[in-house]
């Protein structure tokens, strides 16, 4: 029979998954044959491989937009495998430089093809993936952040949401997220990490440096909230699924979720992540929002109660708009046409984007 740990995966993040590049036969196929978590990880690393070989196939056929789309799965499957993995640190590490491999083969070969941005960052570095449309800029442009322990391996359907809408993208794995998790620390100050990007961005010719937003999604929600509740350049935030204050949803978290911030967040015990949780927080932060601010939660989200994005909302003093979805679970990835068309129209509206 399959253990608890498996369960709570294999019952709550289908929709996560495939509405973020997973093929919903490989869901079910890769799931079906599992009973213990211990497997997750090798089980989701020997799907990744089988797309892998598929873009290494299709690139030696010269089909390199098929070939980017192969290895683009392929990074997300691999990244799935080591996601919440944290108990096993050697294969968790193997399967996130394979995911990292993955994208960095694929972004070049994209429509429109990404390139790679490295910042540097209390002595170590953020990773983004930056991509615009192809029609000349500069271009509004839009900062995608991770949740808790989600990664820019997993945006490319996000990223075409605002592509499409004539906004460039920049994907980020931020302090305690992907290429940054070993090296830094979750932490709640996400101006300086705010700062850091941005200043970042304003050296590319390609980025409009008048017509910066954010958009964030469970963890990343809040950091993006935190980014907008600073003196940062933000023309509009989208704040999706994000709790108000980490520490008070402690308790009612899952192992998996508890264990994963415990370990991104550098803390030696339980009890000390329950205290560095309670850091995450917007009290104090919310009302210092002032720019157009668009919160979205879902009912039946199972981590943070929308009334969290409810206060959120409230508390800002500029422009905001909440979207409370009745059937959305976390992230309201099983309603997701509900949320991200608007999410990204009302981002390109506050940014006077242009489709190409």
């Amino acid at each position: 029979m399959a253990d608890v740990l498996l369960e709570t995966a294999i019952a709550n993040w289908e929709p996560r998954f495939t509405v973020n590049g997973v093929d919903a036969n490989d869901y079910a196929r890769i799931t079906k044959g599992l009973t213990r978590w211990d497997d997750w990880c090798a089980a989701w690393c020997a799907g990744g491989q089988e797309h892998f070989e598929l873009a290494t196939r299709a690139l030696a056929e010269g089909r390199r937009f098929s070939a980017g789309e192969f290895y683009a799965r392929a990074a997300t499957y691999f990244h799935f495998g080591k996601f919440l993995f944290v108990h096993d640190p050697d294969q968790a590490k193997a399967a996130h430089s394979r995911a990292v491999d993955a994208l960095n083969r694929a972004i070049t070969l994209f429509d429109p093809p990404g390139s790679r941005e490295e910042i540097a960052f209390e002595g170590s570095k953020l990773v983004g993936i930056f991509r615009a449309p192809h029609k000349n800029g500069p271009h509004p442009t839009v900062i995608l952040i991770p949740g808790l322990d989600s990664t820019k391996e997993e945006f490319r359907d996000v990223e075409r949401a605002f592509l499409d809408r004539g906004m460039a993208i920049f994907a980020l794995d931020g302090p305690g997220q992907g290429e940054a998790e070993w090296t830094l620390a979750i932490r709640p100050e996400w101006d300086r990490v705010g700062e850091a990007v941005i200043n970042h961005l304003f050296s590319m010719d390609q980025v409009d440096n008048d017509r910066i937003g954010v958009w964030g999604v469970s963890l990343g929600g809040f950091y993006a909230a935190r980014m907008a509740s600073s003196d940062l350049p933000i023309r509009g935030t989208v704040a999706l699924a994000g709790p108000y204050n980490l520490g008070a949803t402690w308790k009612d978290l899952n192992p998996l979720t508890r264990s994963a911030f415990q370990v991104r967040s550098f803390s030696a015990s339980p009890e000390e992540a329950e205290r560095r949780a309670w850091d995450m927080t917007l009290e104090g932060f919310a009302s210092k929002i002032t720019t157009p601010l668009m919160v979205v939660m879902g009912k039946r989200d199972r981590l943070f109660p929308w009334q969290d994005g409810e206060r959120l909302a409230n508390e800002a003093r500029g422009e905001s708009k909440l979207v409370l979805l009745e059937e959305g679970n976390h992230g309201c990835a099983n309603v997701v046409y509900r949320h991200r068309p608007l999410s990204a129209d009302w981002l390109a509206q506050h940014l006077n984007a242009t489709r190409h």
